[in-house]
């Protein structure tokens, strides 16, 4: 595996190669931070609601992370695809299933009753 500079990749114009790095980066930062926050509140509060919030920021990051990973040749392009969609997919199982958590049950929010 090759590690290279991100305007050395030949599937990136290297006039966009600036603009990619600086999103991914500004992408990495961001999701990390709103990471940590999930971290932070799922301390606080214990809950399952809080829990599935914070692994889905958990994995936001992740995406992040293999991107940056993709444009210095880390990351091989067919793996970063099949990860990102992967994650993806997992972020909408979660946050599905957040939301099916807290449907209308027995009249009362299940979502709640475990320390919200």
């Amino acid at each position: 595996m090759n590690h290279t500079s991100p305007f050395e990749i030949g599937w990136l114009d290297p006039q966009l190669a600036p603009v990619l790095l600086v999103v991914i980066i500004l992408a990495a930062l961001g999701t990390t931070i709103l990471f940590a926050c999930g971290v932070v509140a799922y301390a606080r509060r214990g809950s399952m609601r809080y829990l599935l919030i914070t692994l889905v920021l958990g994995l936001l990051a992740a995406r992040s992370f293999v991107g940056l990973g993709t444009v210095f040749g880390v990351v091989p392009m067919t793996v970063h695809h099949l990860v990102e969609h992967g994650l993806d997919f997992a972020i909408a199982v979660l946050i599905l299933y957040a939301v099916y958590r807290s449907g209308p049950g027995s009249g009362r929010n299940t979502m709640e009753t475990d320390g919200d």
